[in-house]
């Protein structure tokens, strides 16, 4: 179960990671900011910087709990 929650919490990093992308760069973040998808793009890029670092933090607790349990 924890590792399908580790699994889980990679990839939705991974599709943080990318709406981040900077915003000259055509891609998720052009089109987020673009199309106003997540609110004015101050507030976007503070809640996903918040989400990234709360993803992070979840994810090395997961990774030290997976490495405690098969040690």
């Amino acid at each position: 179960m924890l590792k399908l929650i580790g699994n889980f919490v990679s990839l939705f990093l991974i599709v943080i990671i990318f709406l981040q992308m900077p915003q000259e760069n055509v891609g998720l973040a052009s089109f987020a900011t673009k199309s106003n998808l997540l609110g004015s793009p101050s507030s976007t890029q503070r809640f996903l910087n918040i989400i990234t670092a709360v993803g992070i933090v979840v994810y090395f607790g997961i990774a030290i709990q997976l490495n405690l349990l098969n040690n």
